[in-house]
């Protein structure tokens, strides 16, 4: 009999987005399957500890829906960082969505270590985190974005709603930088709405993006592979509140309707697909990705919104289910990107 693989589950982390990573966790070891895979579950909780769950500490943590992971757990043990290598790990899932978990930390604490990681690598991680950065590299590579304004916390006295609507026009939307799963952000269509939100914005983040507004549909595909990536059928989002924010994706359950396949000519569908392709290949990200697209209900354009480096694994997420309806199972997703990252450390 083979030696079992041993794989790190990284979650919880010190973002806004621990609840979500926790659930997203709870998924990911279901759908392991034990008989080749041996799981070590690692949690951080929001102070930054450290912590080994057992099965039973980490369903008792799981099981209730969007908490947080206390600082002490029963049946685990703390886990300084440095010590991370004794867990004699083969590779690691870091199912951590948001800062210190998604942008190029725990990955660059990973690869000091030599230890295989699921996804996206330092670059990669550090760029899809920063939606400025990542903006203006996937306008200069000619992939069609919306036209966005940057501040950064030291100009925000001088942020004028009047110079910003010039601009952009109505509405607008106001989103920290570097955040996910749309915390944070707000939409902005009158002046009385303009400074609550950059208020909320700057909670998050020292910089904030502002977005022009546009009649849209949002299109989500997922993308999958390093060298030669592939793209799933896309799908669509259809928010029940005014946009797609965070109580929409995770609080409540019929927040959103999601169509997959989403309903697109041959031509979106491709053009969709190869964009998403050539952004991870911009962005220098590898493993998986979600690329999430506005297709304009007006002019029919297509436009690119970003790229989301370590996707959602809940029951209600785009990414697996995308895969699902493409032909890939939940287990063998899990599967492969297990490989890709073992592929990638052996290069």
């Amino acid at each position: 009999m083979s030696k079992k693989i041993r794989i790190g589950i990284i979650f919880g982390g010190q973002s806004t987005e621990h609840e979500v990573s926790i659930q997203s966790a709870k998924n990911v070891y279901e759908a392991l399957d034990k008989a080749i895979y041996d799981p070590v579950l690692i949690g951080i909780s929001k102070k930054g500890k450290w912590l080994t769950l057992d099965n039973k500490a980490f369903q008792q943590v799981a099981m209730k829906s969007y908490s947080a992971l206390p600082d002490k757990v029963q049946s685990s043990h703390t886990l300084p960082q440095e010590s991370l290598a004794s867990e004699k790990l083969d590779v690691v899932f870091p199912v951590l969505h948001g800062m210190y978990g998604e942008d190029g930390t725990v990955q660059g604490l990973l690869k000091l270590m030599g230890i295989p990681f699921i996804g996206a690598d330092v670059l990669g991680s550090a760029v899809g985190m920063d939606k400025d950065v990542m903006k203006r590299l996937l306008r200069d590579a000619g992939i069609p974005i919306v036209i966005f304004l940057v501040f950064q916390k030291k100009d925000e006295g001088k942020m004028s709603f009047t110079k910003v609507k010039k601009k952009l026009g109505l509405p607008f939307f106001v989103k920290p930088a570097n955040a996910g799963s749309s915390i944070g952000v707000s939409k902005v269509s009158k002046e009385s709405e303009f400074r609550q939100a950059i208020n909320e914005a700057f909670k998050h983040d020292r910089k904030v993006l502002i977005e022009q507004g546009i009649p849209a549909r949002e299109i989500e595909c997922s993308v999958l592979g390093n060298d030669d990536k592939v793209a799933s059928i896309p799908g669509e989002i259809i928010p029940t509140h005014e946009f797609y924010d965070y109580d929409a994706k995770y609080i409540d359950e019929n927040g959103a309707h999601l169509v997959i396949p989403a309903e697109l000519t041959n031509d979106q569908t491709r053009l969709i697909k190869e964009l998403a392709i050539k952004a991870c290949e911009v962005l220098c990200v590898d493993g998986m990705a979600r690329v999430d697209f506005f297709l304009d209900r007006e002019t029919g354009r297509i436009y690119l919104n970003e790229v989301n480096t370590i996707p959602g694994f809940t029951n209600i997420s785009m990414y697996p289910k995308l895969w699902e309806a493409s032909g890939v199972s939940y287990p063998q997703l899990i599967d492969k990107l297990i490989q890709l990252a073992l592929e990638r450390a052996n290069k």
